[in-house]
C-alpha cells in the first residue's frame, strides 16, 4: 500500500508579479506526496480559476478515487477516470517523479530525452509603455532573449511600440488573454506582424474563436484556453498554428507528451508554459522541453521563495 498526502500550499508572489490593480500577493496550490518502498514523490499543481477550478474542488476530485491511489494506481488507469485538469496533474506528475525515483533518476534521465540549453521566455506584465519598455530592456542585459507580453485590450500600439524600440532584437510573443474581439483583429494582427512578433496567444474568447475561421492574418495564432488534451485538436483546425500546452491544463506529464506528438503530426507550433508555481512543477515541465518552440516555464520565477534545492536558469536557459 501507498502513503498518500494531498495539502494546500500558499506561496507569496514578488512584487514584479503583479500587474497594476492586481490585490493578490499569493498563489494557492495542490501538492501530493506519495510514499512506496520507502521512497518519496511529490506532484503539484495550481488550480485554474479560469476553468471553474478551486483548490477545495481540486482536493475533492483527488479525495474520490484516493483508496485507488493507495492500492496502485497506475497512470494509464488515471487518464480513463478523470478530465484534463490540476486534479489530474498532480496525480499524474507525482506518479511520474516516483517512478522515476524508483529507478534513482532524475524525469529527464528516465524518459531520455534529448539533452540541450533552450532559450527560456519571460512573461512581461501589463503596464505603461514606458515601463512594459524600461521592464523588457531589464530582461533583455539580463540575458533574456525571448519575452511573453501579457496585454489587454489598452494600449496595444503604444505598449508594443516601446517594447520594440527597447529590445529590437527580442524574440516577441504576444499573450491577449482572450480579452480582445474579432473587430479589429486583422488591424491589430497587422501591427504585431510589422513589430516582427512571433507568435499572438489567445486573441478571442475560447468560446468566440470561431472567428478565427478562415481569418487571413500575417502571424501564427495560438490556442491556449481553447485547447486543453488532444480531444481539442480538431477544432483547431483552419484557427490555429500552434497550441500552448501546460501541465495543469491538459491534465499531466502522460497526456502533454501524447499532445506534443500528436500537435507536431499537425505541424502545429508548441509552446510550453507554466503559471506561477514551484520548481517541482517546472522540473516536471521539462521533459516538453525538446519540443517546444517556445518555451514559458519560468513559474518559479513569480514567487518570494521557492521549494529546496531550485531549479535554476541561468543567463534565460534552460539546461536539460
Amino acid at each position: 500500500m501507498r502513503r498518500v498526502r494531498i495539502f494546500r500550499e500558499t506561496w507569496p508572489l514578488r512584487k514584479a508579479g503583479l500587474a497594476p490593480g492586481e490585490d493578490e500577493r499569493e498563489v494557492d496550490l495542490v501538492v501530493m506526496e506519495i510514499e512506496e518502498d520507502g521512497i518519496l514523490a511529490c506532484g503539484e499543481a495550481a488550480p485554474n480559476r479560469r476553468f471553474g477550478e478551486s483548490c477545495a474542488s481540486v482536493m475533492a476530485q483527488i479525495g474520490v478515487i484516493l483508496p485507488d491511489i493507495e492500492k496502485g494506481l497506475a497512470r494509464e488507469r488515471l487518464q480513463q477516470i478523470l478530465p484534463p485538469g490540476a486534479a489530474r496533474a498532480v496525480i499524474d506528475c507525482a506518479l511520474w517523479d516516483l517512478a522515476a525515483r524508483k529507478k534513482n533518476m532524475t524525469l529527464v534521465e528516465y524518459l531520455e530525452c534529448e539533452r540541450g540549453e533552450y532559450p527560456l521566455a519571460k512573461t512581461l506584465l501589463p503596464d505603461t509603455p514606458s515601463i512594459m519598455a524600461e521592464q523588457a530592456a531589464r530582461y533583455w542585459q539580463a540575458g533574456r532573449r525571448a519575452l511573453c507580453v501579457q496585454l489587454d485590450e489598452r494600449l496595444i500600439s503604444e505598449r508594443m511600440v516601446a517594447i520594440r524600440e527597447a529590445v529590437p532584437d527580442a524574440t516577441l510573443l504576444v499573450d491577449a488573454r482572450e480579452s480582445w474581439r474579432a473587430e479589429g483583429l486583422a488591424a491589430r494582427c497587422q501591427l504585431l506582424a510589422d513589430l516582427h512578433v512571433a507568435l499572438l496567444i489567445q486573441p478571442l474568447g475560447a468560446f468566440d474563436d470561431a472567428a478565427l475561421e478562415c481569418f487571413v492574418h500575417p502571424l501564427p495564432i495560438c490556442a491556449d484556453a481553447s485547447c486543453h488534451s488532444r480531444g481539442s485538436l480538431k477544432a483547431l483546425e483552419g484557427r490555429y498554428e500552434a497550441i500552448d500546452i501546460s501541465l495543469g491544463k491538459c491534465g499531466g506529464l502522460t497526456e502533454a507528451l501524447a499532445l506534443a506528438y500528436a500537435a507536431r503530426e499537425r505541424e502545429l507550433r508548441i509552446k510550453v508554459s507554466t503559471g506561477p508555481c514551484t520548481s517541482r512543477c517546472a522540473a516536471a515541465s521539462l521533459p516538453l522541453a525538446p519540443w517546444a518552440d517556445y518555451l514559458d516555464i519560468d513559474g518559479p520565477g513569480w514567487l518570494e521563495v521557492d521549494v529546496e534545492p531550485p531549479l535554476l536558469f541561468p543567463s534565460g536557459l534552460v539546461r536539460v
